[in-house]
C-alpha cells in the first residue's frame, strides 16, 4: 500500500477566527494519526486572509504537542525566506521536543506575492539564486559536527532532521537528483510538469548518505464525501479559492455555492479544471477509481493530500473516507 499523507494550510473559513483554524489544524491531524496517515505537514504562506499556517514551525509545535505518533513537519518551508541557521535552530529544537518525528520539506518559492516576499527577503533574486547553497548548509548545521566547523546551531546539530526538496518545475528535480534528497511533487496545483519532473528525477539521482534511491511524494487536492453530489458541492470552495487566486482577490477560504456555473467566466472555470485535473472529488467509490489511475500513471511512492473543505466536520469526514482508499484499492486487487 502507498503511504497517504496530509498536507495542511490551516485554513481561516469565512466566518471564522485565526484560533478556530488553529484548533481546526489540531483536530485534523489528530484524525490523520488515529486513521494512520504517514505525515501530517504544513506549508508556509504569507499575506494570506484565508491561511493561517505563516509561523509554520511555530504551527508544527502546535501539532507535535496534539499527536503522539504521526509524522510532522513542513510542507513546506520556503527556504530563501530565511537563514539555514534559524530554521536549523528551529527544527532542532522540534527535533528534541518530537524526537523521530520531525520533517524538514523546504522549497524556493516565497510563498506569497512579491511585495510581501520583498518584506520577507529584502533581497529576493539573491534568495533564490542561493537556494542550492542554503540547502547544503541547512543540512551541515543539522548532521553530526565537525571539529573544524566554525558555526553550529543549538539546537540543531546532530539532530539529523530528514529534508525533502519540494518542487513545481524541472529545476526542482533536477536539483533533488544532484542532492540525492526525496523528491515532493506540488500536482495538487502545479500538474504541467509532473510526469517530466518525475522522470527526470528518477533518471538522475544520484545516491547520497541520506537516500540511495529515489524517492517520490506526489501532491492532490481532495474532497470526499459520502456521495458525487455531495463531494461536487463542497469543492465549490476550492474552485472559488483558485479563482480568487488567479483575481488577486484575497479573501477568507469561501463556503460552497449550489450553483458552480455562476462562479467566474466559462474559460476561467476551464483553467482552474486544468490546474485541478489531478483532484480526487466524489463518493469513496469514485475517489478509488481517480486515485488509482493516479498512482497507475506516477507510480508515487507517497501521496500528500491537501483538503480545502469549509465546514470542519466535513474536512475531518474527508480526512476518514480517503484513508479507506487504500484498503478499497487493495480488496479491488
Amino acid at each position: 500500500m502507498v503511504p497517504f499523507s496530509i498536507l495542511d494550510l490551516s485554513p481561516i473559513c469565512d466566518g471564522q477566527t485565526v484560533s478556530e483554524a488553529l484548533e481546526a489544524t489540531r483536530l485534523m491531524a489528530q484524525k490523520a494519526e488515529a486513521c494512520g496517515y504517514n505525515r501530517f505537514w504544513l506549508a508556509e504562506h504569507h499575506g494570506m486572509p484565508g491561511i493561517a499556517s505563516a509561523a509554520t514551525s511555530v504551527l508544527i509545535g502546535h501539532v507535535g504537542a496534539a499527536t503522539k505518533t504521526i509524522r510532522i513537519g513542513s510542507g513546506g518551508i520556503m527556504l530563501p525566506n530565511h537563514s539555514p541557521m534559524v530554521i536549523a535552530e528551529q527544527f532542532g529544537t522540534l527535533a528534541a521536543l518530537y524526537p523521530g518525528r520531525v520533517d524538514l520539506g523546504v522549497g524556493r518559492a516565497p510563498g506569497t506575492d512579491m511585495r510581501t516576499a520583498m518584506a520577507l527577503r529584502r533581497n529576493l533574486e539573491a534568495g533564490a539564486e542561493n537556494f542550492p547553497r542554503d540547502i547544503m548548509e541547512l543540512q551541515i548545521l543539522m548532521g553530526d559536527a565537525d571539529p573544524e566547523q566554525p558555526i553550529r546551531a543549538y539546537p540543531g546539530t546532530g539532530s539529523h532532521v530528514p529534508v525533502w526538496l519540494l518542487g513545481s518545475s524541472h529545476y526542482s528535480a533536477h536539483l533533488a537528483a544532484a542532492l540525492g534528497l526525496p523528491y515532493a511533487f506540488a500536482s495538487h496545483f502545479a500538474p504541467d510538469s509532473l510526469m517530466d519532473a518525475i522522470a527526470i528525477y528518477r533518471d538522475r539521482f544520484q545516491p547520497s548518505e541520506r537516500l540511495q534511491k529515489p524517492k517520490v511524494m506526489a501532491g492532490v487536492m481532495a474532497v470526499l464525501a459520502d456521495s458525487d453530489e455531495e463531494a461536487q458541492y463542497l469543492s465549490t470552495s476550492l474552485t472559488q479559492q483558485f479563482l480568487n487566486l488567479r483575481r488577486d482577490v484575497r479573501v477568507p477560504f469561501p463556503r460552497p455555492v449550489d450553483n458552480v456555473d455562476e462562479l467566474g467566466t466559462p474559460m476561467e472555470r476551464m483553467g482552474v479544471e486544468h490546474t485541478l485535473r489531478y483532484a480526487i472529488i466524489g463518493s469513496p467509490e469514485t475517489a478509488r477509481k481517480t486515485l488509482s489511475s493516479f498512482l497507475a500513471e506516477t507510480e508515487a511512492d507517497e501521496v500528500i493530500v491537501s483538503m480545502p473543505i469549509h465546514d470542519v466536520k466535513a474536512r475531518l469526514h474527508s480526512v476518514e473516507l480517503f484513508s479507506g482508499l487504500g484498503q478499497m484499492a487493495q480488496a479491488a486487487e
